[in-house]
């Protein structure tokens, strides 16, 4: 362990001798003499490095006192590597295999050594490379139901869920950033936010536009006010690492309770801006219609799967303090236990629709932007393709009760397609 020493940044040139004494590390790694150091973080808050031999290989992740992604001028808190190591012991006990393997964390140096994926890409670079993946959506549907589920009441032994919950409200300062950069930023005229210039006209018809900004804080009140779960807190295709036959899910710093639509609704909005994007990247591409389609697809069967991995625990594993059982099986009234199973799966799907829209905004208009759209060199091709999204945003946020299935939210994405050619 390395708390003995004050925090310091880890840097590629230093890396091996300051862990070069650790089991975690020369077990696998054999003597740093060996070692080859490569940075890779390419997110907002981290540093990140794999650390090769010819013997093995392992990733080292480090929190910054600050958000990397605006600098200095940002100072955050190291705790965030204390609840992404809570939050990866317990995601990847309810989900076993889909999170990478944890060596060691150290608090003092808010550091994580873990396992190194390979040949494992980011999930976002394949959706731009337009790449296929048959098991994705099953392998993020039963993610999604299982973590979800067995992280709720609906699951977990009531003391030991509540003393999770206080543990994991200690994670103020990232779900502050998620409360104002995902709600609140986009919808006016915030400093930290950064668009296309040619979606100017855009922005202001968003800032005006009341609907739309009634429906980004109610969802916000639905974010801070209904602790159902242990969210992963930032599920989208860039916190998801993929193979032709694996996917795992990194980066759970900010992990926090809340509804279990957030996590959906998340990926699921990242998955239809990488559609939207398809015409940025390959417009003139005789296989693009096949890929977004494609794509439309994989948004379908995540939803589907997590349907019914969802439905077979509510029927097989349900027993927290919400189960209900004493009410509707013990009474041989088994109809009752899965209209309440329907009434969740209705709500869920609700907030997952009004989280997917105000995303698919914050992506476009506010700080922290995606690849998909971002690595779209001409200008107004790139505009072209977020005004698209931001109608389907607008759509799913503002009418999210209106969608009553997920074939109809992939009609209302084609179309939008369509209309613009």
């Amino acid at each position: 362990m390395l708390t003995r020493n004050p925090y310091e940044p880890l840097r590629s040139e230093t890396l091996p001798a300051r862990l070069g004494n650790l089991p975690e590390m020369t077990g696998r790694l054999g003597s740093a003499e060996g070692w080859r150091v490569r940075e890779v973080g390419d997110g907002n808050l981290n540093l990140v490095f794999i650390v090769e031999s010819t013997i093995g290989s392992v990733v080292v992740k480090q929190a910054l006192p600050y958000a990397r992604v605006v600098g200095e001028s940002w100072p955050m808190s190291l705790d965030r590597a204390f609840f992404e190591y809570h939050a990866l012991t317990r995601l990847g006990a309810r989900d076993p295999g889909r999170l990478p393997a944890l060596h060691l964390f150290d608090e003092g140096q808010a550091l994580q050594i873990m396992e190194h994926l390979s040949p494992h890409i980011i999930l976002r670079r394949g959706l731009i490379a337009g790449t296929f993946y048959p098991a994705l959506g099953e392998h993020l549907g039963r993610y999604l139901a299982r973590t979800l589920f067995r992280g709720s009441d609906l699951s977990m032994d009531t003391a030991r869920r509540k003393a999770d919950v206080a543990l994991f409200a200690g994670n103020v300062e990232l779900c502050g950033i998620t409360e104002d950069l995902f709600f609140t930023d986009p919808f006016w005229d915030c400093p930290r936010n950064r668009h296309t210039p040619a979606l100017a006209a855009q922005v202001t018809v968003v800032r005006a536009d009341r609907d739309l900004k009634l429906a980004a804080l109610e969802m916000k009140a639905r974010f801070c006010m209904c602790a159902q779960t242990l969210l992963h807190g930032d599920m989208h295709t860039g916190s998801v690492m993929v193979s032709d036959t694996d996917t795992r899910v990194i980066d759970a710093e900010f992990a926090a309770y809340g509804p279990m639509g957030f996590d959906v609704g998340s990926l699921l909005g990242n998955l239809w801006m990488a559609y939207f994007a398809q015409a940025g990247h390959r417009a003139d591409d005789a296989g693009g219609d096949a890929y977004r389609s494609w794509i439309l697809q994989l948004a379908e069967t995540v939803w589907e799967v997590f349907v019914a991995e969802f439905s077979l625990l509510w029927r097989t594993e349900r027993g927290g303090i919400l189960g209900g059982r004493e009410l509707f099986e013990n009474q041989a009234d088994p109809l009752g236990a899965e209209l309440m199973l329907h009434g969740l799966l209705a709500d869920i799907w609700s907030d997952a629709l009004g989280f997917a829209g105000i995303e698919m905004h914050r992506r476009i208009l506010g700080l922290a932007h995606i690849p998909e759209f971002e690595t779209i060199a001409e200008e107004e091709r790139r505009a072209a393709c977020e005004r698209r999204a931001l109608a389907a945003g607008r759509e799913l946020a503002v009418h999210r009760r209106a969608f009553l299935t997920i074939a109809q939210v992939s009609d209302l994405v084609a179309g939008i397609e369509a209309r613009a050619r």
